[in-house]
């Protein structure tokens, strides 16, 4: 055996879609995690420091074919 191949392994980092399109969000709720800005924020939406976008107010998530996260309230 010439050499031992990797044997280390990260945490999962739970990325994703936390609120489906059409669903009620409240503010400060977070709507998606992501590395970098796949998804970019719309109206009533903002960037947190790790690119996770979260609703700044109330209303229905609304994600645009552009990939444009909005909140519509």
């Amino acid at each position: 055996m010439a050499h031992q191949v990797n044997g280390r392994d990260s945490n999962p980092k739970s990325l994703g879609v936390k609120v489906a399109g059409g669903q009620v969000v409240k503010a400060g709720g977070i709507i998606l995690k992501q590395k970098g800005l796949k998804f970019r924020p719309g109206k009533n939406v903002a960037v947190g420091r790790d690119c996770t976008l979260f609703a700044k107010a109330n209303g229905k998530v609304f994600f645009d074919p552009r990939r444009i996260v909005s909140v519509l309230g």
